[in-house]
């Protein structure tokens, strides 16, 4: 079975470390992103001390990188610089836990379309993420569609990168069902590079992150797609707080959903 991951909530975490025990789940660490903790070194020690408290494996854990307003493609210098910063900020929190690996955002315009833009977001993204990956060889590194219209720009990024051994598509599919692509679009085309998955529900309107079950999305055909174009990839069930967690949980086991279904 794919690796299944939760997000672990720092002020509850025995109920954290009994619903990962009970599913077998991994963690994906969402409290480094923010630009306030990115600067505050004492703040971050306190984050990672309070983890290592429950002598926990790191090695099949991954994180959430910075991704608010974090363009390394920008036209603009001083921006990339603070982006570029942001990022190897991710890194080295992720190089010092021992972290498996880290998520970032494509950073792109939605729907900005012109030639120009997705030229120089493609190669400037594939220049820069190289680099990375080779700095931070024990990491895996996945680029996650955000508000991307369509799958294409991350799929051509992702075919620029296929040399890179530690880098990969996250596709987040409760993204994708807020475009105007079909999920079998999404899946399809990214099929061949996607190693990591987030899931969560929502009204196929807004990015509302609700436990799997409670909104529109279909989570049957989800699972079809994954089967039929033999996609294996890790999956983060995206919500936060052990209630949302283990409702999702069974909503999965209930209705035999990837990765628990053993595809």
């Amino acid at each position: 079975m794919k690796q299944l991951y939760l997000v672990p909530d720092i002020q509850d975490m025995e109920h954290s470390i009994q619903l990962a025990r009970e599913y077998g789940c991994a963690f994906e660490y969402n409290d480094f992103y923010a630009p306030a903790v990115l600067d505050d070194p004492k703040k971050q020690q306190e984050i990672i001390s309070l983890y290592r408290k429950y002598r926990r494996d790191f090695s099949g854990d991954t994180m959430h990188g910075a991704f608010l307003d974090v363009t390394i493609h920008s036209s603009d210098p001083r921006i990339r610089e603070v982006s570029i910063l942001r990022i190897r900020q991710s890194m080295e929190i992720a190089k010092e836990m021992g972290l498996k690996g880290v998520v970032f955002h494509t950073g792109r315009l939605a729907g900005f379309r012109v030639e120009y833009y997705l030229t120089q977001w493609k190669e400037q993204n594939a220049a820069f993420f190289r680099k990375l990956a080779e700095e931070y060889p024990d990491q895996q590194i996945y680029m996650e569609n955000m508000f991307d219209e369509a799958p294409d720009v991350l799929a051509g990024l992702a075919e620029e990168m296929k040399e890179t051994r530690n880098f990969g598509v996250c596709l987040d599919y409760a993204h994708a069902a807020l475009t105007g692509c079909s999920g079998k679009e999404w899946v399809e085309t990214l099929a061949g590079c996607t190693r990591h998955i987030h899931i969560n529900d929502n009204d196929l309107k807004n990015d509302l992150h609700l436990p799997l079950g409670t909104g529109q999305i279909d989570w049957r055909a989800f699972d079809d797609l994954l089967r039929e174009n033999q996609v294996e990839a890790s999956v983060l069930i995206e919500v936060n707080g052990y209630e949302a967690q283990k409702k999702s949980l069974a909503y999965m086991t209930q209705h035999n959903l990837y990765p628990l279904n053993n595809c």
